[in-house]
């Protein structure tokens, strides 16, 4: 399908599916969102970024719940969105449908999987869209365009009517340009009421997380910082290595370990380890879910799509019962270290959006340094916002802070709390 320059190329399909009448306000009354080509809406085929699936597949007999909540909210749905082929790359480059426009930089990658829900928000398409993360597919375009990305605690938001990938991780996030919307689609997902008794207690930097990072970590942390200063204290802040910690407290992660001798200054050893564990269970479930329709239809697939594709038939079982461990481990961990009332910050990624066409080597170091990061909510299953911090050098820059599973309302309320004090920074 050929992509129009007017919407950036972030769409596949365009519909309008009209809220139900109602004769009072909605939540998300006069709001308009799109989704992700994930996500089953009744009479239209779930395309999961590649002609050959929406080729052998039937349009859906009913709407994912998730999209359902919205339209029910008061919200009017505008179209499906690109997404990479099987949601199996953070690139958001399709060779099918092509690469929707960062809105940002035009000549960066978009980020992925879930590009045109990302792009259809941050080029003011829409108000909000629907995406899935899975291994960063909101929290990483949300970055790289410059808005705010929610991955919900795992399990929290219904992902029934989503084609799955990697059931362990899978979860359905949301974008927003403003924090207001975000937070009201999140109220309306996640199914909030208006009382959150939690109190903030402390936020801890990830001083090692920061160091990663090519933008200096002071231009991430300096706004962050000030913000919890004036309206909390300095009392709050505390500084802690994450890499040291989850090491410590993950006894699992030693099968995953890499002994080389790499510069500790970029990369995060104990992170990385956690990372490969993600990695070949997202392989070995994604595998479960889709090697039968890969065998029998033999897809034409991107190259890099291809090979990963490949490689996830080729998993074995080998370590599985391990990788289970180490989610529960990680988790207990991170509930030990920020219990109910406390945040994790760190930057969503480690690096602006890369160019396009970029090459493949310094593409696959790129994607394993951010994988080291965005590997911490989603093998936890904790929830985690990407915040926008405006540009550095021309491009888009963001941090992230995390939550205790199912503290996703502290979560949000705790960034409306400091969302007025960012913006005067």
């Amino acid at each position: 399908m050929a992509t129009n320059s007017s919407d950036y190329g972030a769409y596949t399909e365009k519909f309008t599916l009209q809220p139900p009448p109602s004769s009072h306000q909605l939540p998300l009354t006069g709001l308009i969102f799109a989704v992700k080509d994930i996500f089953d809406v009744d009479g239209y085929v779930a395309g999961f970024g590649n002609p050959d699936w929406a080729r052998t597949h039937s349009a859906a007999v009913s709407t994912a719940p998730a999209v359902l909540d919205m339209l029910e909210a008061g919200a009017t749905c505008v179209g499906k969105t690109v997404m990479d082929e099987m949601a199996y790359s953070p690139n958001g480059e399709n060779i099918h449908y092509g690469t929707p426009t960062n809105p940002c930089a035009a000549d960066r990658i978009p980020g992925g999987s879930s590009s045109g829900s990302a792009v259809a928000v941050g080029a003011k398409l829409v108000d909000f869209s629907l995406g899935t993360d899975t291994g960063g597919s909101v929290r990483l375009p949300a970055s790289y365009c410059g808005i705010f990305g929610f991955r919900p605690s795992h399990g929290i938001v219904s992902t029934s009517g989503v084609i799955p990938m990697a059931q362990s991780f899978d979860t359905v996030g949301w974008f927003a340009r403003d924090f207001v919307i975000l937070k009201r689609v999140g109220k309306v997902l996640l199914k909030l009421r208006d009382d959150n008794p939690v109190r903030f207690s402390r936020l801890i930097i990830a001083e090692d997380c920061f160091k990663l990072s090519s933008i200096p970590s002071e231009r991430l942390t300096e706004v962050l910082i000030s913000s919890i200063e004036k309206l909390y204290g300095s009392q709050k802040i505390e500084y802690a290595s994450l890499g040291k910690y989850v090491e410590d407290n993950v006894p699992s992660l030693k099968y995953f370990s890499n002994n080389g001798t790499k510069n500790q200054e970029d990369s995060i050893p104990s992170l990385e380890a956690l990372s490969s564990a993600r990695h070949l269970l997202l392989r070995y479930e994604f595998k479960n879910n889709h090697s039968e329709w890969v065998l029998s239809v033999k897809p034409d697939l991107g190259p890099e799509i291809a090979e990963r594709v490949s490689k996830a038939l080729q998993t074995t079982d080998e370590k599985i019962d391990i990788c289970y461990s180490l989610k529960t481990e990680l988790r207990v961990a991170l509930n030990a270290l920020l219990g109910d009332s406390s945040i994790l910050a760190m930057p969503t990624v480690p690096d602006p959006p890369p160019k396009l066409q970029v090459g493949p080597t310094t593409r696959d170091t790129l994607n394993a340094r951010a994988f080291s990061l965005l590997s911490v909510a989603g093998v936890s299953g904790f929830c985690q916002v990407s915040i926008p911090l405006g540009t550095h050098d021309g491009l888009p820059i963001a941090i992230s802070l995390l939550a205790n599973h199912g503290s996703d309302g502290f979560l949000l309320n705790f960034v409306e709390s400091i969302d007025t004090t960012l913006k005067r920074q």
